[in-house]
């Protein structure tokens, strides 16, 4: 399976002889079987012709639009996956245990993947962080004690300063950050985290609709307005496993300059640039389709774009039940 990212707005995209045809300005064309293409993601102001949306409604491909700079603005999606007995249950499980353990679970997983990221860089770059593990660990073990969702999310706001505290010291002195920032981002590191968790979202969003759940009925997070609540839930467990690992790799590894951003767009924030958005989705995409064995269900690799597909069933499963227990989250070594 192929994911279809389109950063130029002078391309135009249609359908020809079963395959998608992205067409660019400079003559270039690029194709890909429609049986492999699982979703397309366009950022900019790239075309679509009404065959390709027709086919991509058909096949239930789900197709993602973006701003120039990263800024989400919303899916086209057919309702090919809908399954009102499932979503009835999912909904009923709102105010409930089922909720508040769910909650413990995903972020308990969330926080001790957040460590180890931490760890790592800790180690190859020679910087203690001790005072912000320390912190995490205390979070960490209230987080099994809590009951209540506000409680939860007290410790796990702890929790991310401290984590993010950590970053900003291990990081490359040039691309220092003061704390999470997201609406605008004010500096790289921000940007490309708010990229990175919008294409995260998108991805978790696809998974959970193509499961006949509704991505706007969470359990951690309360409900909100046009804001897809479930996909925040799942999101948390992978935030430091696929986004955070690949922006800290980027960024140590000396793979994206400063050059690559720019603070001179209409909307106001840091940016990527043109060829910081090819540089940094072709790093975040290799991390997707890269193989672990971090499942603890599962005796073979699995890449963490597959990963993220069977945790999806595991939520079936758990949401089905009404038993919060068998949802077991993804946890890296």
């Amino acid at each position: 399976m192929s994911i279809l990212f389109v950063n130029e707005s002078s391309a135009s995209i249609g359908i020809s002889e079963n395959r998608c045809v992205v067409k660019y300005a400079d003559g270039m064309r690029k194709l890909i079987p429609l049986e492999g293409l699982e979703s397309i993601t366009i950022m900019g102001q790239a075309q679509m012709t009404t065959q390709c949306v027709q086919e991509c409604l058909k096949r239930g491909i789900p197709v993602a639009y973006y701003s120039k700079g990263g800024s989400y603005f919303g899916r086209l999606q057919s309702t090919g996956h809908m399954n009102a007995e499932r979503q009835r249950k999912q909904c009923s499980l709102y105010d409930s245990e089922f909720a508040i353990e769910l909650a413990r679970i995903i972020l308990g997983a969330k926080l001790k993947n957040q460590m180890v990221v931490l760890r790592r860089y800790e180690k190859s770059r020679g910087i203690p962080v001790d005072e912000q593990l320390n912190m995490m660990r205390i979070c960490k073990q209230k987080i099994d004690d809590c009951s209540t969702i506000q409680e939860l999310m007290g410790y796990e706001g702890q929790g991310a300063k401290a984590y993010f505290e950590g970053l900003s010291m291990l990081i490359e002195p040039a691309f220092f950050f003061h704390g999470r920032n997201k609406r605008l981002p004010r500096d790289e590191f921000n940007s490309m985290l708010s990229l990175g968790y919008s294409i995260l979202m998108n991805e978790l969003y696809g998974k959970i609709e193509m499961k006949g759940l509704n991505p706007y009925f969470g359990f951690l997070h309360r409900d909100r307005e046009r804001h897809p609540t479930l996909a925040s839930d799942m999101m948390e467990e992978w935030r430091a496993v696929i986004v955070d690992a690949t922006v800290m790799g980027m960024i140590n590894g000396h793979e994206i300059q400063k050059e690559d951003f720019t603070m001179d767009l209409d909307e106001p924030g840091c940016f990527l640039t043109k060829n910081g958005i090819k540089l940094f989705l072709g790093k975040l995409e290799k991390k997707l389709k890269t193989e672990v064995k971090y499942l603890t269900y599962v005796d073979y690799s699995v890449s963490f774009r597959r990963g993220i597909s069977l945790q999806m069933d595991m939520l079936v499963k758990a949401v089905e039940t009404g038993d919060a227990s068998i949802y077991q989250p993804i946890e890296i070594r």
